[in-house]
């Protein structure tokens, strides 16, 4: 009789299992075989989310080039290579013949007088250069006044003077050319003149003027030079 009673308790326990998940789920045995899945879904390719092919546009255009410095060569011909130079201001760093025969030239061009300019120019030694003599007078006064706008030659003065206002150069150092030289533009690359160096440029020439010493690639107005000994060696224009 308790043989009995038994055998109906484990046949209703084991049909509990079955009709019980969770049970299922703890007596059932791991099966080692079993591997895990994942299902994954394929896009349409006719959606919004399809591969955009090669030859698409870009979605922003491409940003322009500004690598290239303001101020830079731009065909223009100016000297870019021209290395800049020292330029001076403080004229009481100029040798004592220098700074004494400069002064001498501005006191003389500002009489109004060419020939106040004779004087110096006959205690130089030789005659500095004026420009070619075949401009039809071997005179240095003559050849100023030729050069000059006015019959009397002042404006030459006036230029001579603003020239050696300006701020200089000292080149050529340890040559027979070493000379201080006014103004520095004629030893400056043009096109890197700032704002305020143009300014000064403009005291000497014409905006249309620096638009053909652009396209030339150097200053051809006029320039003095005076070597270290107090010598002055030319007042000439051009290159």
């Amino acid at each position: 009789m308790s043989a009995m009673r038994w055998l109906l308790v484990g046949a209703a326990i084991a049909a509990f299992a079955v009709t019980s998940p969770v049970l299922a789920a703890v007596a059932a045995p791991p099966d080692a075989n079993t591997v895990a899945t994942q299902t994954i879904t394929a896009p349409d390719a006719n959606t919004d989310d399809s591969v955009i092919p090669p030859d698409a546009p870009p979605d922003t255009a491409v940003p322009p080039d500004d690598t290239v410095p303001s101020g830079s060569d731009t065909g223009t011909g100016a000297d870019s290579a021209m290395p800049i130079p020292e330029v001076e201001y403080d004229f009481s760093k100029l040798p004592p013949p220098v700074a004494r025969l400069r002064q001498q030239i501005i006191d003389a061009a500002t009489t109004g007088d060419p020939e106040k300019l004779r004087p110096i120019i006959d205690a130089n030694g030789e005659p500095p250069d004026f420009g070619p003599e075949d401009q039809g007078d071997s005179d240095p006064i003559g050849l100023l006044k030729l050069q000059s706008g006015d019959e009397g030659g002042r404006e030459i003065l006036a230029i001579l003077i603003e020239v050696l206002e300006a701020g200089y150069v000292h080149v050529d150092v340890g040559t027979p050319d070493e000379v201080y030289l006014w103004p520095y533009f004629a030893r400056y690359p043009i096109d890197k003149l700032t704002p305020p160096q143009l300014v000064e440029l403009f005291k000497l020439v014409f905006a249309g003027d620096y638009e053909d010493m652009l396209s030339n690639g150097v200053y051809d107005y006029f320039r003095v030079g005076i070597a270290p000994d107090g010598t002055w060696k030319f007042f000439v224009q051009g290159d």
